[in-house]
């Protein structure tokens, strides 16, 4: 079977952004693994996303990583706020590379949901006595749900604290050896919260507007492209809309891409919802590709899709038909880390495989 890029199925055709060339479409999504202690890297991340890296991915994303103790979803968490965390995350990143994925990692800060319990023990914010802390948001407005805590607004002082640390995170990925870095502005957390109007309710220059509470993100992203390397790639993930009436629309979404596209950013990686617990959402598979269509038809970027793409002709069909450049995929990874390789075969395509399984391939 043909193994060259250029007569290869579209999901293995290769992708070149700035100087790092991706062997095909297949991405692994950034997967919070609640597994680390005081945000060190172990074994387990070692063998979660080495694994899928063997697996023949084209990138593999390391999940959402701390730039801040107090950015942490659960204490479990990743993070990045410390050299102390670069040599784990580095053993890593080298791994990953030695088997020819890209290596990447997403920085973020959970702010209102954050000081969380791990998923398998509730999930619902910690007190203090149970280890918790104080979350801050861009107003005092709780999540909701398992997640009551009121946050503390966040002062301007607080905002240039957490875009310097959002630069001295990116600088630690860089030193790590990570050569594909994404911002986390979805689901929910701080970024998110500043962007959509259901949670950002400030008067002053962050909020308000669309281009008052696009300036958090925007700000720092132009902080970060100032020290992440010019050839190497800058993604940012995003929540297309809130599925709230009154909420971040597609078009936001849209005119937000421009935007960041004119900042260094390379590629959108587009999910959707999660800023409020009662956003009523329709999941079924693909359900959020059309998002990342938009986004790359009209503000003219390249785009991932994510959501429930499991089959390999559902995944070929969506860089075949120009509605994403890349897929990511999560919980499919999770049930099948050699997931490339099989859809290879099933769409009459052979990947290379490492020699200690080529009996297998």
């Amino acid at each position: 079977m043909d193994k060259d890029s250029s007569s290869a199925p579209h999901l293995f055709q290769t992708l070149a952004i700035r100087s790092v060339t991706l062997r095909n479409r297949i991405g692994v999504s950034p997967m919070c693994q609640y597994s680390a202690e005081d945000g060190v890297a172990n074994d387990w991340h070692f063998v979660h996303l080495g694994s899928r890296a063997v697996g023949g991915a084209g990138i593999v994303l390391v999940e959402a990583t701390a730039i801040a103790p107090e950015g942490r979803i659960t204490p479990g968490c990743l993070g990045l706020w410390s050299d102390k965390h670069v040599e784990p995350l580095a053993r890593i990143a080298e791994f990953v590379k030695s088997h020819g994925a890209v290596a990447g990692i997403q920085i973020a800060h959970a702010g209102r949901k954050a000081s969380a319990d791990l998923p398998w023990k509730g999930g619902a914010h910690l007190s203090e006595s149970q280890g918790g802390w104080m979350t801050i948001a861009p107003s005092a407005i709780s999540f909701g749900g398992d997640l009551p805590k009121v946050p503390k607004a966040m002062t301007e002082a607080d905002i240039v604290r957490v875009q310097n640390e959002f630069v001295s995170a990116a600088k630690r990925a860089l030193a790590a050896g990570f050569e594909w870095l994404e911002l986390h502005a979805a689901h929910g957390y701080l970024f998110n919260e500043f962007l959509s109007p259901l949670a950002n309710h400030r008067t002053d220059n962050y909020g308000g507007s669309f281009v008052n509470r696009t300036r958090l993100l925007l700000d720092t992203t132009r902080a970060v492209r100032k020290v992440w390397p010019d050839p190497l790639p800058l993604a940012v993930r995003i929540s297309a809309i809130d599925w709230k009436a009154g909420g971040w629309q597609i078009e936001d979404s849209i005119a937000l891409a421009k935007l960041l596209k004119a900042e260094g950013v390379d590629l959108i990686d587009c999910s959707s919802g999660g800023v409020v617990p009662d956003a009523k959402i329709t999941v079924r598979p693909g359900y959020q590709v059309p998002f990342a269509e938009r986004i790359r038809r009209e503000a003219g970027i390249a785009t991932a899709a994510v959501g429930f793409i499991t089959e390999p002709k559902q995944a070929d069909g969506i860089v075949r038909d120009g509605q994403a450049d890349l897929v990511l995929l999560a919980r499919q990874m999770l049930v099948d880390p050699y997931w490339p390789a099989h859809a290879a075969k099933a769409l009459g395509h052979k990947l290379p495989s490492p020699n200690q399984y080529a009996r297998a391939w």
